[in-house]
């Protein structure tokens, strides 16, 4: 039989074990970061980005899961299903905000995801077909509103970004435009190209090379301001369609229930991350503007996204299909 010394000395052992582990220092083991996407693409890029900057930074391996398909559900539904320990991390951008939208989807953003850091902002080109001698937006404006559902615009789906914010374009202008749904850019740039279609709204990094070689005409930026990479052209809201603001955005979140103090500690980094000369220059380089913001900016930007396209959605009658 134990002394009562030695059972004393057994149960502060006992006691002690647990509290040891509850502090160790996090991140302990390698990060998983699930990428909604396959590898390639903006997405992709960022998310390589800043997971290799902070592997030196925290010291521990940060290994990208890429879980492509049904427009990030897949990857979003395995990663509100991991343990909310900080050792499972989510990339997300407006699609997961908007396809609950549309369709019957396994997660809410605000119910099951603790938010991070908002890491980068990008706007989109207005690009045109060469096919018409339309150099503005105006000039673009007056053609549609002269030739009214006679203009085609592409997007790269039914309910993507691309559909939403031309469709807000369209609601602000009062112009009566068809949709022409693609499987993807590379799909609609031929025939943007030709002029079947005659101005969708795309990446400035995806536009670029086609502007750059003048096999597309780019007429405006997306966003609230002008963009580096073409700094005469005026944003959307400057040609003359007041109210007009839209960006693709990517951030960072953790599964709902997370600890508090782990949240803040990896927006902390990262947000150190994302000011440092290399990363600024790296997402730069893909087009993008690097952002950091806290948890709670973050989610005060999924609310307003979310409020914004719901009301885009509801008026222009957009269905999932």
């Amino acid at each position: 039989m134990l002394s009562l010394r030695g059972a004393s000395a057994a149960l502060l052992i006992a006691l002690a074990v647990p509290a040891a582990a509850q502090t160790q220092k996090y991140p302990s083991k390698p990060i998983r970061l699930i990428v909604p996407i396959s590898p390639g693409g903006g997405l992709d890029y960022i998310a390589r980005a800043v997971s290799q900057k902070l592997t030196d930074n925290l010291g521990q391996s940060i290994v990208v899961d890429n879980r492509g398909g049904a427009s990030g559900t897949i990857a979003a539904e395995a990663a509100m299903q991991a343990a909310p320990d900080g050792y499972t991390l989510l990339m997300t951008s407006v699609s997961l905000v908007t396809r609950p939208l549309l369709y019957k989807v396994p997660y809410d953003l605000g119910r099951d995801f603790a938010p991070i850091t908002q890491l980068s902002t990008q706007s989109y080109l207005l690009l045109m077909t060469n096919a018409l001698p339309i150099k503005t937006v105006p000039e673009l404006l007056a053609h549609a509103r002269a030739n009214p559902g006679k203009m085609n615009y592409a997007s790269v789906g039914n309910g993507s970004q691309i559909h939403l914010m031309t469709e807000l374009f369209r609601t602000l202008t009062k112009i009566q435009v068809v949709h022409v749904p693609y499987k993807g850019a590379i799909n609609a740039y031929p025939d943007l190209i030709s002029g079947s279609v005659q101005f969708m709204f795309n990446s400035v990094t995806a536009g670029q090379p086609h502007v750059k070689a003048q096999r597309l005409r780019a007429l405006a930026v997306s966003g609230p301001k002008r963009v580096s990479t073409f700094p005469d052209l005026p944003t959307v809201s400057e040609a003359g369609v007041k109210g007009f603001s839209v960006t693709q955005w990517y951030g960072l979140l953790a599964p709902a229930g997370t600890p508090r103090d782990t949240v803040e500690f990896l927006s902390q980094q990262i947000n150190n991350t994302l000011k440092q000369p290399d990363i600024v220059a790296r997402i730069a380089a893909e087009g993008s503007e690097a952002v950091g913001s806290t948890p709670q900016q973050l989610a005060a930007h999924i609310k307003a996204e979310r409020d914004k396209w719901a009301k885009v959605i509801k008026e222009a009658g957009i269905k999932g299909e």
